[in-house]
């Protein structure tokens, strides 16, 4: 007999059925705690996973979900802001705003809104990746889909993911 769900997930899960979401939550037995990770347990491209990562602007959280294929340009995303600057969310930040941990952050389902750049690199890829509340789970969505589940914003957000690409090659 499977074990249900995580609390956390499972409350992730009626959230997207609740929005409309067409795809539905998954449990990797292996985690899914990078892009990397995800990638590989669901034998998909690197680029298609949607990296949840938290940053703090003046004590403000702001979610930038990005393709797993590139990293995001701080200072480009400051600017696109029009904020002096912004910094990587200590774990504690990332859990008082979002409920969730590093690793499982759902672009969905935190305790406030929070603003949110979606990475125009995702709509490269008809389906998309993203975490569901803990890093075992993830669900499939569309970059139009993730854009109106959480309302976020299309940005370019990072480097060039083909010079990424070539980085981590080597």
């Amino acid at each position: 007999m499977d074990a249900p769900p995580h609390p956390r997930v499972a409350a992730i899960a009626r959230l997207l059925a609740d929005a409309g979401a067409t795809g539905q939550v998954l449990e990797l037995p292996e985690g899914a705690r990078t892009a990397a990770e995800a990638a590989a347990g669901l034998g998909v491209p690197v680029g298609a996973i949607a990296n949840s990562l938290v940053f703090d602007v003046d004590g403000a959280p702001l979610l930038v979900l990005t393709s797993g294929a590139h990293r995001v340009d701080v200072a480009k995303v400051a600017a696109l802001l029009g904020v002096p600057g912004m910094r990587p969310a200590s774990p504690d930040f990332v859990r008082r705003h979002t409920g969730q941990p590093i690793g499982g952050v759902a672009p969905i389902g935190h305790p406030e809104p929070i603003d949110t750049l979606v990475d125009v690199e995702l709509a490269r890829y008809d389906r998309v990746w993203a975490a569901a509340g803990h890093p075992h789970a993830v669900f499939p969505t569309s970059y139009a889909e993730l854009l109106r589940l959480t309302g976020g914003t299309a940005a370019e957000v990072g480097d060039d993911p083909a010079e990424v690409a070539e980085a981590t090659a080597s």
